[in-house]
């Protein structure tokens, strides 16, 4: 397994009417989760669209709200990954407070798909060999 943690500040903006992290920006946070996760790998979810020519649409999305978070809270976004990428990849996400208290988990399914042909193909070798310690 393959874990990492990123801190975000919830700002003014990404809160509804009573002060609470809306729900809507919840899968805004799991994007920011898996795309530092990819950068603490060495290289960028940028790099795997401009250099490998791959792109990775989202087909599925699951949300469970434990707890609100409000404006000005410090998130902890852990992203793990729990298995080794094929021709999918799925991020496991956990949020929690600044006190530590889980307040919510998601799991996002993504396809790698070639930029050229449009096709489901594997995960890029560059992933899979930065990967690999982490499963064996």
């Amino acid at each position: 397994m393959y874990s990492f943690k990123y801190k975000h500040r919830i700002r003014y903006a990404d809160t509804d009417q009573m002060g609470y992290a809306y729900y809507g920006n919840y899968p805004k946070y799991y994007e920011i989760g898996r795309v530092e996760l990819i950068r603490s790998l060495g290289f960028s979810y940028k790099s795997l669209e401009t250099e490998l020519g791959i792109m990775l649409p989202v087909v599925s999305l699951e949300a469970r709200y434990i707890k609100p978070a409000f404006y000005d809270d410090e998130l902890i976004i852990e992203t793990q990954l729990k298995e080794m990428p094929s021709k999918m990849i799925t991020f496991h996400h956990l949020i929690y407070n600044e006190s530590h208290e889980l307040i919510n988990k998601g799991i996002v399914k993504l396809f790698f798909i070639d930029m050229k042909s449009n096709t489901r193909v594997s995960a890029p070798q560059l992933l899979v060999d930065n990967l690999k310690p982490y499963f064996e």
